[in-house]
């Protein structure tokens, strides 16, 4: 895409060419010698255009041709009283009309030259006008709110996507890449040549149905087998254009679709905005405690519909005093069984342990997993059937936690029990 600054250097420079042109002296002879010069690059730019397949190459001439045009118009429109004073000197000597018109056609060539030199000092700008930016990382870069390394993270910027340049400086480059706007260090950027060459490479040219039902058929014929259908707005992937018809792959089989019922576009991956990323993580997070949930769950009731009370027991004494000596562990057991007794807690082992947030390793699946898989130690198996027997260390206790000094109690190991 061009920019304003770049038409402005354009304009710049045809001015200069022209202001050259309008300082030439006129003669009539002069003005015959101008007539043929531009009737000869009229043709040469006919002959050229003709060549010319770019659309650089086509801008380019639209530009030569705008510029001698201007100037043409500008040696045209000049004073003619100047002419006439000149015609006078000219028929009283004709040395001096020969004179003026070497002066004119060799000031013309000159002009020609400096215009020439013009434009192909323009030439790489013309060529090189592309905006497209392409990520040079091996993971992903951040964008930031403004050019500043410690400034607010409003997006990423992923490997192989890209966007469009809006402002860059020696150091940063604001760019917009989907619905993220915001500046990147230089550094990790591709720009040109070598980012149109990643996007080739990593693009999808997509295929975009515009009519109610479209037909995906075997080969590029209107007689050809049908592979498939889509509907209005329905998108494929598009392998190639090929005339009046497009190779798409569709559901795993390559098909053609007619060109006068799609919209082919190419396209990058673009950024993530930073609402976007929180947004993912917090749904993934979700989903994996729901999996987790369900899983624990699937075990509980896998436990409760296999398992007895002590080995519920035992698995809990484990996760909560595996490693505390044989008292401890028994003291545990002695909790449970004294809120089995309590009015405030439900009367058996299974339920007093499930309650809700009453002993967190009931819900966090550790337990299931001691239980099916049969790895509670036999010292924990042992305190939960003494403790289910009616041996007490904790006295009317209905509570533990690590004893971290605080908590008034009694204490035995690492626990202190109230």
């Amino acid at each position: 895409m061009k920019t304003n600054c770049k038409k402005w250097k354009y304009l710049l420079c045809l001015t200069a060419v022209t202001t050259a042109f309008a300082s030439i002296p006129f003669s009539a002879q002069a003005a015959d010698m101008h007539a043929r010069l531009m009737d000869n690059m009229d043709k040469k730019q006919e002959t050229t255009s003709d060549k010319m397949n770019s659309a650089d190459n086509k801008n380019m001439a639209a530009v030569t041709a705008g510029a001698a045009n201007v100037l043409d118009f500008q040696i045209v429109s000049m004073d003619f009283s100047s002419v006439d004073a000149e015609k006078s000197v000219i028929a009283k000597d004709g040395a001096s009309e020969m004179k003026s018109t070497q002066t004119y056609a060799s000031s013309k060539s000159e002009a020609l030259a400096t215009f020439a030199k013009a434009m192909m000092v323009l030439q790489p700008e013309l060529e090189s006008q592309s905006t497209l930016v392409m990520a040079k990382v091996n993971e992903y870069v951040n964008i930031r709110k403004d050019a500043d390394q410690d400034s607010e993270k409003v997006g990423i910027l992923y490997k192989d996507c890209g966007g469009d340049v809006l402002e860059k400086n020696d150091e940063w480059t604001k760019i917009k890449s989907g619905d993220v706007t915001g500046w990147i260090k230089n550094q990790y950027l591709y720009f040109g040549s070598e980012a149109e060459e990643l996007a080739k490479d990593v693009g999808v040219l997509t295929a975009y149905s515009n009519t109610e039902t479209l037909r995906v058929r075997k080969e590029p014929s209107l007689d050809a087998g049908i592979v498939g259908l889509l509907a209005n707005g329905q998108a494929v992937e598009a392998i190639s254009e090929e005339g009046d018809w497009v190779k798409v792959s569709y559901e795993g089989e390559t098909g053609f679709v007619s060109a006068e019922y799609v919209r082919v576009e190419f396209g990058i991956d673009t950024a993530e905005s930073m609402e976007a990323v929180r947004a993912r993580e917090e749904a993934e997070r979700a989903r994996a405690a729901a999996e987790a949930e369900s899983r624990r769950v699937q075990q509980k009731e896998a436990v409760l519909a296999s398992a007895t009370e002590l080995e519920i027991l035992a698995a809990l004494i484990q996760c909560e005093a595996g490693g505390e000596p044989y008292e401890g562990q028994v003291a545990v057991g002695a909790v449970v069984m004294n809120r089995v007794r309590c009015g405030g807690y439900p009367n058996n082992i299974t339920d007093v342990i499930y309650m809700s947030g009453q002993f967190v390793p009931a819900s966090g699946g550790r337990m299931e997993s001691l239980i099916l898989n049969k790895t509670t130690k036999a010292s924990c198996i042992q305190a939960a059937q003494e403790a289910i027997n009616g041996v007490c260390n904790v006295g009317d206790a209905l509570h533990f936690r690590r004893n971290n000094g605080t908590r008034q109690g009694l204490v035995i190991g690492n626990h202190v029990f109230w």
